[in-house]
């Protein structure tokens, strides 16, 4: 679980990068299973652009395996309008980005993988701290060994009330 801190990183990593590329359109950080992150996406359903990615990077991924190409890093898609590129964001999301047709594409690619890489970084950190605080909220607290009076049986009891 990502906490709000996080979530609120991502999506100023998100606005600087907007900032940064003019001419992008929209900025959306997802979980590689197509669930919304992080958005900046006037005018575009966050959620079905995030499956939308999934089911694109599902497919990126099979053709990178299929060729030897090794992992996944990003894909770019022209339309007549517009970019789609989507770039590896640590090892469980991904960043994708709109673009206007008449963005600098190596700017795009260039801005995108550094955004991808924070965006990255932040996302697997707060992935392991909370694996950690799982893994310590499962483990028992030590027990402390007290030490207990022996019991005393029905015929000690007796003796020792009734004399």
């Amino acid at each position: 679980m990502v906490s709000e801190e996080d979530l609120q990183a991502v999506l100023d990593e998100l606005h600087r990068l907007r900032n940064r590329v003019p001419q992008l359109t929209g900025a959306l950080a997802a979980g590689v299973d197509g669930l919304v992150v992080a958005h900046d996406t006037p005018g575009v359903d966050p959620e079905g652009l995030s499956a939308l990615t999934a089911a694109a990077l599902g497919v990126a991924v099979r053709i990178t395996d299929a060729t030897g190409n090794g992992g996944f890093r990003e894909l770019l898609v022209r339309g007549e309008h517009g970019y789609v590129a989507t770039y590896a964001a640590g090892r469980t999301a991904v960043l994708t980005l709109l673009a206007e047709g008449r963005v600098n594409v190596g700017r795009l690619h260039l801005e995108g993988r550094r955004s991808g890489a924070r965006i990255g970084e932040l996302l697997d950190a707060a992935e392991a701290a909370a694996r950690t605080a799982r893994q310590t909220a499962r483990t028992a607290p030590a027990r402390t060994r007290t030490t207990r009076a022996p019991r005393t049986t029905a015929a000690e009891a007796r003796t020792a009330t009734d004399s």
